[in-house]
């Protein structure tokens, strides 16, 4: 499902127009985002839980040259599924 579709479903589901559903799904994504660039974990209930990872420099290689290069640590979102969705899906 994209945003799009998304913001189409909302829209119908709620007789909102496509502008404000897009503001609704912009304004959840950009809680979202904010608090994950906080280092803060969002859990919602039902669904999963997102958090942040490390990433620790590490070696890897130029699959072009085999060159050696370095790779520089960095973080991530990570996400982990409820049970219900867990269960929902098997």
């Amino acid at each position: 499902m994209s945003k799009k579709e998304l913001v189409e479903l909302l829209a119908g589901q709620f007789n909102k127009t496509k502008v404000e559903s897009a503001e609704i799904v912009d304004f959840i994504f950009d809680k979202i985002s904010a608090n994950l660039v906080k280092g803060n974990e969002v859990a919602i209930a039902g669904f999963g839980k997102f958090s942040v990872t490390a990433r620790a420099a590490r070696e890897g290689r130029n699959p072009a040259t085999g060159e050696t290069i370095k790779i520089a640590a960095s973080k991530a979102a990570k996400f982990k599924p409820a049970k219900q969705l867990k269960d929902a899906l098997n």
